[in-house]
């Protein structure tokens, strides 16, 4: 990050990005869990990222599963 301290809107939406990402929980389940609006959720991520914030990767589950065939 820049060398300038976090704005407390910031702050807040930083801290749900590390709590959804403890959590292991999609930003989309989380925003819904927590009653945040998914889109402001994602803006702010994106806002934060262009400000060279660090922010914490996206929890993405496997939606495949491999499978053997016997």
């Amino acid at each position: 990050m820049m060398n300038h301290q976090l704005t407390s809107t910031q702050a807040f939406w930083l801290g749900h990005l590390h709590h959804a990402f403890s959590l292991g929980q999609t930003l989309s389940r989380y925003a819904y869990e927590q009653g945040l609006s998914f889109a402001d959720l994602m803006a702010w991520r994106q806002r934060l990222m262009i400000q060279k914030v660090v922010v914490p990767d996206v929890y993405c589950p496997n939606r495949f599963v491999s499978v053997v065939v016997t």
